[in-house]
């Protein structure tokens, strides 16, 4: 299956516990790279979400953000600081004997006092998450990673329709190939029969042995089983391109067995315009090369 290996999406879920935000940004990579941020307080489904991401994902570097904003109401912790008070009644207990002062400390004095309490709002995020939120947050980013393969399924869509033009570009170039390169091998035994026979006036030269090596000279430029191989390499790309699995380091290792056709069609066959055939071939196995690395 062609699918390409870039994408973004961000995905916001919204209930009565909380805020879910996921964003996953997809870029090329030879191998599955995942990057997970997320609060600690659901580092327990860590596991979980990264096996929901290699369900999705062959390969790529995948940059996976999660936030969390419960809804959890935070409660106010009131503590006595035990060591001031017990300093402030030892002072007050002398200045009652001395008659400085009378009756004992209030409610309402404690409180005018910054040192005598302290006062602290609890941490929401103090105590651990309800299971509910937990499932709510691989939940959203199940949503995430479906919308992401939306978008890379799609732009793979479009990497295939440039992928068909080129491939009958090529198909058409290795039959014009072999098609020039069977006239060259012609032309190629009639210039060595012509010149043959030009040196058959001085020295004498049995026939028989001399067609032979004629034969076997033009074989040297036969190109039949590389325009065969070729063909075959054209026809696993199809295979490839069809099926349900991802394909794209198996399209990278056929382009090189595509090339390294090319090059010693290049180095055997002869004929009129082969070179150039030989160019232009080239050429595309060069830009196929360059869109496969976007394919998962």
């Amino acid at each position: 299956m062609i699918k390409s290996m870039t994408g973004f999406t961000s995905l916001t879920h919204e209930d009565e516990q909380g805020v879910i935000g996921v964003t996953i940004r997809a870029v090329n990579h030879r191998y599955l790279d995942l990057q997970l941020r997320s609060p600690s307080s659901i580092s327990e489904r860590e596991p979980a979400l990264r096996a929901e991401v290699q369900r999705h994902v062959a390969r790529g570097r995948i940059e996976l953000s999660v936030s969390l904003q419960p809804r959890q109401q935070a409660t106010l912790q009131v503590e006595l600081n035990a060591a001031f008070l017990a300093a402030l009644q030892a002072a007050l207990a002398q200045a009652r004997e001395q008659g400085l002062i009378e009756g004992r400390l209030t409610p309402g004095d404690l409180l005018r006092l910054p040192q005598a309490l302290s006062i602290r709002d609890t941490a929401a995020n103090a105590e651990p998450l309800p299971a509910s939120l937990l499932d709510a947050v691989e939940r959203t980013v199940k949503g995430a990673l479906t919308d992401l393969d939306r978008m890379r399924t799609h732009e793979g869509a479009q990497l295939r329709g440039d992928f068909a033009a080129r491939r009958a570009l090529l198909e058409s170039l290795i039959q014009r190939l072999a098609d020039a390169a069977a006239d060259g091998r012609v032309a190629l035994e009639a210039r060595l029969h012509e010149r043959v026979v030009e040196l058959a006036s001085d020295v004498t030269i049995d026939r028989g042995t001399l067609a032979a090596e004629i034969v076997r000279t033009a074989a040297r430029s036969d190109i039949s089983e590389e325009i065969t191989r070729f063909k075959a390499h054209l026809v696993h790309w199809d295979t490839l391109s069809d099926g349900p699995e991802p394909c794209g380091r198996k399209l990278d290792f056929l382009l090189q067995e595509m090339n390294r056709e090319i090059n010693t069609i290049g180095s055997k066959a002869d004929g009129i315009g082969v070179s150039e055939l030989i160019v232009t071939a080239k050429a595309e196995l060069e830009k196929l090369r360059e869109q496969v690395q976007n394919v998962e």
